[in-house]
């Protein structure tokens, strides 16, 4: 029996732009120029730094050897990373790092084989590849963003099915991304194979509302007019990073793993948290001291304030800050609230004030800069938290999360995370939400990864922090 024709979804033509020139091979060479440069200017700086520990290393010896810098641009573009439009950042950062240390790998492995060992500082090749992992992708989300807007970057997609408009208003908002929506088709109708002309091979398929056999036919007209399909089927809510599909005996199937409820990735998770605190008291204790000194001279009051969170299982804790407001912070709040209906309706919103009248002057400049959460790498110690993590709520707020809370309540918060490097206060409370249970369903050691990079960026711009 044939299959059925999916119905016309709108009576309005597709809406097909005029063709921008995108260019995406000045996005590779861009990005492949990005990574030879990172990958020479780690070699320099990691022979440039030990020359100075031993100095009988020679770095002409080592200037010698740039060519070596072309195999990292070589092995990104086999592994499918130039230009990479539409790929995850996380998925990104894990690739480029697993090409990267395969090329350093490589390089030990044929010193090893040429019996030339002896020539070559083993403390120069590790920072060498230390510093590259970090460089990589720092030069090319520098690219990223420095071309995000350009007419030219990005490759140009179609958008078709019952959520074409929203997946295309989607990609419209990340033009970092790189795929930039040509045609949006949301009436099967006017999908003419026959003299059809959108200016792309590439369309992204959206399944949702549709049948098993309309959503066969709509794939089959695609196939007819483009060579690339990506399917995104109806599957709102579920995982989509690290999602794995494969054959089940003629049927597609997903692997979804919920890699945070897993007991071996909760002890990497939590191996890392110490490290990361063990490494950060170094410069992180003296700060520490300034700070508690600097509070206690200009307001009355204790110099730390716990408010109590809700964490794993539920379980309350408290969640240690440094001091940022008066001492009757409570009684302040109530009375503002009480005379202005403006700050009241954003405190419904959001739970935050923009103008917070009980912030004090030097409880500003650490809310600005977020070192008023420096306290809570002890919640980090004792367990209670991760570094990062969803954010953790107030027992007022479980009403606010609904069904989310079933997810959250499984996992640490964190004292970083989605929402605080992507807009934080500035972002609506369901936005927020929606961060940590997508954090939550997607983690990995990358993503956390990802969002620790981002948020060494959002501190230092203060970011939606007020």
């Amino acid at each position: 029996m044939a299959a059925a024709r999916p119905a016309p979804l709108a009576e309005a033509a597709p809406r097909v732009r005029a063709h921008p020139s995108y260019a995406p091979h000045r996005a590779v060479l861009l990005l492949a120029s990005a990574d030879l440069c990172a990958a020479l200017l780690g070699a320099c700086l990691s022979v440039l730094a030990w020359h100075r520990v031993d100095a009988s290393l020679v770095p002409s010896f080592y200037a010698s050897m740039w060519p070596v810098a072309l195999l990292f641009p070589l092995c990104y573009a086999a592994y499918g990373l130039y230009p990479a439009f539409g790929r995850s950042a996380a998925e990104e950062l894990r690739k480029l790092t697993i090409c990267t240390s395969l090329v350093f790998a490589a390089l030990v492995v044929t010193i090893f084989l040429l019996k030339d060992a002896d020539s070559y500082s083993r403390a120069t090749l590790l920072l060498a590849w230390g510093q590259t992992v970090v460089l990589v992708p720092s030069l090319r989300a520098v690219v990223r963003t420095a071309c995000a807007e350009r007419n030219w970057w990005g490759s140009p997609v179609a958008v078709a099915g019952p959520g074409a408009v929203k997946i295309a208003e989607m990609l419209e908002a990340h033009p970092r991304l790189g795929l930039r929506p040509v045609a949006v088709l949301s009436d099967f109708g006017s999908m003419s194979p026959a003299g059809q002309n959108f200016g792309t091979r590439r369309v992204i398929l959206t399944l949702g509302g549709l049948s098993q056999g309309q959503a066969l036919a709509a794939f089959s007209q695609c196939s007819e007019i483009f060579s690339e399909v990506t399917v995104i089927p109806d599957l709102a809510g579920f995982a989509s990073l690290w999602v794995e599909a494969s054959d089940l005996n003629g049927t597609v199937s997903l692997e979804i793993r919920q890699r945070l409820l897993q007991p071996s990735s909760r002890m990497i998770k939590r191996l890392v948290d110490l490290a990361l605190v063990a490494a950060g008291s170094v410069v992180l204790l003296p700060l520490v001291a300034l700070i508690a000194v600097a509070i206690k001279l200009t307001s009355r009051g204790p110099i730390l304030y716990g408010q109590v969170r809700r964490g794993r299982g539920g379980r309350p804790f408290k969640a240690w800050k440094f001091r940022s407001m008066v001492a009757n912070a409570d009684e302040v709040l109530a009375e503002y609230l009480k005379q202005d209906p403006q700050l009241r309706e954003e405190w419904r919103r959001t739970q935050k004030l923009r103008n917070d009248p009980r912030i004090t002057l030097v409880g500003r400049f650490l809310r600005r800069t977020s070192l008023d959460e420096l306290p809570q790498f002890w919640n980090v110690v004792t367990g209670e938290m991760s570094v990062v993590g969803p954010r953790p709520i107030v027992t007022d707020e479980i009403a606010r999360y609904g069904d989310a809370y079933i997810s959250y309540k499984r996992v640490t918060p964190g004292l970083t995370g989605l929402w605080q490097v992507s807009g934080r206060n500035r972002l609506a409370y369901e936005a927020r939400v929606s961060l940590d249970t997508y954090y939550i369903r997607n983690w990995s050691p990358w993503l956390d990864l990802y969002i620790l990079a981002r948020t060494v960026t959002a501190v230092l711009l203060a970011r939606g922090a007020y």
